[in-house]
């Protein structure tokens, strides 16, 4: 095994080791910006029917609200 092998195994294994991190990352912001929805789902649960009423809500739409770019809504 040569100096340049040795080197190619060490920058490969750099390579996934990133991917790695780079991986957990996305998996974590993707995680809390859905715990960020789940809070505004209960944030606007706990609100009366008519303050719902004057943001143009029903209690039943509001699933629908906070996921509306997912739900192309």
């Amino acid at each position: 095994m040569s100096i340049s092998d040795v080197h190619a195994g060490h920058a490969a294994l750099a390579g996934r080791i990133a991917a790695f991190w780079s991986r957990l990352g996305a998996w974590g912001e993707s995680y809390l910006h859905h715990m960020s929805r789940v809070d505004q789902i209960r944030r606007l649960e706990a609100k009366s029917d008519a303050e719902l009423a004057e943001l143009g809500l029903s209690r039943q739409a509001i699933v629908q609200h906070v996921f509306r770019d997912r739900m192309g809504m």
